[in-house]
């Protein structure tokens, strides 16, 4: 059962943890989404607390929200955005209800609470603490609340910036997943700040064959092809690249470490010695260690196959589709080229989905974030971060925004983050939800401002 209150307490501003709870019982699984009661709630509490909001959408059952707190025109306009919609849990594989919201052993658990109804929480606390406090920022604080994000934004971000840029004019910076959680290496606590992120990159692969009666052995049956190729992508890595994007994040984690430390530092960047330095480092270091690999390699990984019909008809014609994800700066071409060198002959690869992403990261509210954390704690040392997946980011870089994955949270070393994330048992310290709020406050108050 809940240990604090399920409804937004009478206040001058939101209750962060209750406001997650709240959020995570709407089961807005993508897909479908259903994110219209959520939304409308968030509406509610928007109108309630005087704050102007609209609400946008494709359709009645996948809308978005944009509000707007006025600022005094002294800095251009500051976007907070993040998304509702949530990847579907198993409930028979959670120890918790998944959209339940309930908050046991001081963590709030359910299918969200990390991605990211906890950061549309804190906000919301954000806004509504401001306005109670009748805080004029720099710049007009936009909050866009989106559907979709869990499936391409076409609904979503993607939806608002082809049909209503104009509530972006004069945008240059935004906050938004995935970035601000502590994470602990050689005894230092570090804060990485995402600050660009790898590209979607969406292929097929084809396998053509002989169909014929399942009776008989099928030389040519193209499930046999399919399976060859896919056991030789998941069994080897792809080539090492080192952006500049990589070479700035572990720079600034070296800086903080100690001299042999600095050293394995050195060893990653160097492209002759990253992946024997990747395999010492996910055997010292574990899950902590392995999700370095994405950030050096364009990766994919399986997700959809199709094919035949009937069971004893062999099929002419197979498929699977490839979630792909380039690294900054590289083309499709490159990792068409990279999977058939590996994956061998047989294999049609065609591009579904390919969005550029961000161009070269603009750092110019790093500071402003960095001191953000470092008063929240002073142990802390915020480091850059490139993101080996994607997020909404890329969407409104297409209006020339800049996207910070900025949601503080001061996390247990014990809590695993990456198998949490899109896991079962999804579940954040509740007082990581009240770090992350009051910094997100503290932003409002600072951006803009000379420090």
């Amino acid at each position: 059962m809940s240990e604090t209150p399920s409804s937004v307490p009478a206040s001058n501003h939101l209750d962060p943890v209750a406001l997650t709870e709240r959020l995570v019982r709407f089961n807005t699984s993508n897909p479908p989404g259903n994110e219209a009661q959520c939304i409308q709630h968030i509406k509610s509490l928007l109108d309630g607390a005087g704050i102007q909001n609209q609400v946008l959408g494709k359709s009645p059952d996948r809308p978005n929200l944009i509000a707007r707190l006025p600022g005094d025109g002294s800095a251009p306009p500051l976007l907070l955005q993040g998304h509702v919609d949530v990847v579907p849990a198993d409930p028979a594989r959670w120890r918790q209800a998944p959209f339940g919201g309930d908050v046991v052993d001081g963590y709030l658990w359910g299918r969200g609470s990390l991605d990211m109804k906890s950061g549309i929480a804190m906000m919301l606390y954000a806004l509504t603490r401001a306005k109670a406090d009748k805080l004029t920022p720099a710049g007009d604080i936009v909050l866009a609340v989106v559907c979709d994000e869990e499936a391409g934004g076409d609904h979503g971000a993607g939806y608002l910036i082809e049909n209503h840029p104009e509530q972006f004019h004069r945008g240059r910076y935004a906050i938004g997943e995935f970035g601000g959680f502590s994470f602990n290496l050689s005894r230092r606590r570090f804060y990485p700040i995402m600050v660009a992120e790898k590209q979607v990159c969406h292929l097929r692969a084809t396998f053509l064959g002989s169909s014929g009666h399942a009776s008989l052995t099928q030389q040519d049956n193209p499930i046999l092809g399919m399976s060859k190729f896919l056991q030789r992508v998941q069994s080897r890595e792809l080539p090492i690249h080192v952006t500049p994007e990589a070479r700035m994040m572990f720079q600034a984690i070296g800086k903080h470490l100690p001299r042999p430390a600095r050293a394995g530092i050195g060893a990653l960047l160097n492209p002759r010695f990253t992946a024997t330095t990747l395999t010492l480092l996910g055997k010292l270091l574990g899950t902590k260690g392995r999700t370095f690999s994405p950030l050096f390699r364009n990766t994919v990984t399986p997700t959809v196959v199709r094919g035949g019909e009937k069971i004893n008809v062999a099929p002419d014609e197979v498929s699977v589709v490839l979630d792909g994800r380039l690294l900054p700066g590289l083309d499709p071409d490159v990792l068409i080229a990279e999977l058939g060198e590996i994956g061998g002959r047989g294999a049609n690869l065609e591009i579904l989905r390919h969005d550029k992403g961000p161009g070269q990261p603009d750092m110019g509210l790093f500071d402003t974030l960095s001191a953000v954390l470092q008063t929240a704690d002073p142990e802390g040392i915020p480091v850059p971060m490139l993101m080996p997946a994607a997020t909404d980011g890329r969407l409104f870089a297409r209006l020339g925004i800049q996207t910070y994955g900025f949601l503080p949270m001061l996390l247990p070393e014990e809590l695993d983050f990456a198998a949490t994330i899109h896991g079962p048992n999804e579940r954040i310290p509740i007082s990581a939800i009240g770090f992350g709020a009051d910094a997100m406050y503290s932003l409002l108050q600072r951006y803009g401002r000379s420090s």
